[in-house]
Parts: structure tokens; sequence; C-alpha cells
């Protein structure tokens, strides 16, 4: 098991909007939480339920949003507070570059992208599911499939438990975000209440849809 502490990869600039999203989502699950109505209503209302995406008919006990919505409004909930540090913890920590690469505008468009195009995938992998899908971890999947392109150099401090041994230590960014995909792809199948496919998905996403842009980038530098 490995956890990202910090990048050794300075920002040009104060990463506003990365910044705001952590705000929201947090202010979001506090809502969940104080709320009368709990956690788990708003998990019902505006979680992404794939059932009635592709079925085009409500599948929840509770009023909902107009399921297009839910794509945006899902990526905001958390089911707990773990879910919610460690979502924030990657948010932070990878998505500060690339803002700084793509600028706030871009990076607020590539980040809901991300994670529509992650939802997606899960849905179109369980078109009948009636589970509610929440979480900001398609979208940040999509920020670490852009650092591996932007930043493979870049040094990550990194917390490793190998069973009783604990150590922290520095590797490039290819090597961590690498072995973040490959445990992914390694844990379909295996269930435990995530939506592996989103996060896949949303890796995939945002790995090719930087492509273009740094392409652009070297060719305007090298001409």
């Amino acid at each position: 098991m490995f956890i990202p502490l910090k990048d050794e990869n300075p920002t040009l600039r104060v990463p506003v909007i990365t910044i705001i999203l952590i705000v929201v989502n947090c202010l979001v699950f506090l809502y969940q939480v104080l709320s009368p109505q709990g956690l788990e209503y708003h998990v019902l209302r505006f979680g992404i339920i794939p059932y009635e995406i592709t079925h085009w008919e409500g599948a929840a006990a509770v009023p909902r949003i107009f399921w297009p919505l839910s794509l945006i409004t899902g990526m905001f909930l958390h089911g707990s507070l773990l879910h919610l540090i460690g979502n924030m913890l990657y948010l932070w920590i990878f998505g500060n570059n690339v803002e700084d690469f793509l600028g706030p505008v871009k990076f607020v468009l590539f980040y809901l992208a991300c994670g529509v195009t992650a939802s997606l995938l899960q849905v179109a992998v369980y078109p009948n599911s009636r589970i509610p899908m929440i979480g900001a971890s398609g979208a940040i999947a999509g920020l670490l499939g852009a650092y591996l392109v932007l930043f493979p150099s870049a040094r990550v401090k990194t917390l490793v438990f190998l069973f009783f041994y604990i150590t922290v230590i520095y590797v490039p960014a290819w090597v961590l975000l690498g072995l973040w995909f490959v445990l992914q792809v390694s844990n379909i199948g295996l269930g435990g209440g995530v939506a592996w496919f989103a996060h896949i998905g949303g890796f995939l996403a945002g790995l090719s849809m930087v492509l273009p842009a740094l392409r652009r980038r070297r060719k305007f530098y090298y001409v």
C-alpha cells in the first residue's frame, strides 16, 4: 500500500480552482453529515444511478435531481470522511500542477469532463445497477493521467506500507501513478463498493485529453 504525501513540483501561480474544489467538496460533505435528512438521503437524491441513465426512468425511493445533472452533482458527494480525505489529498498533490499547466478555465472544464467520462464508463459496464455512484475519484483519476503525461519525472514523497514495515520514500511520478493504475485494473471484479471502471475511465480520459496540448507546447518551443 502506498499513500502520496507531497510532490517536488512547484507551481508558478496559486492553484485557485484546486483550492475552491477542495473547499466545495468539504462543505458539501459537511452539509451531508449535518443536514436533518442525513448523508444517505443526499446520496440517493444527487448520486449517479446507472439504471436511471440507461433506462430513462427513476430508480430511487427519494425525489431525484434530473439525471443528466447527477453526472455533475455526484462527483461532489462522498460516503465517509476517509473517502473525502483520500480524494482531497490526491486532488491537492496532483491537481495544482495540472491547473498550472492548463490555466483555471480549461482546468475546470477538464476536471468536469474527466469526472463525467469516468462515470459514463462505469454506467456502460453496469447499465442495470441501481446503486448510486458518488465521489470525486473519477475526476481526480483524470488529473493523475494528465500528471503522468505532463510531469512523469516529478518526485513524489510517498508513505509505503509493506506488512509491518512502514517507510517514506521518494519515487518518480510515473512509477507511483503507473502502480496506481495497475492496482485499479487488478481490482476489477473485487467489488468492495468501489467503482473501479470509473477510476480507469477517468485516468485514460485525462491522459488522452492532455496529450494534444502537450504536443502543441513542444511544437511551439522547438519549431
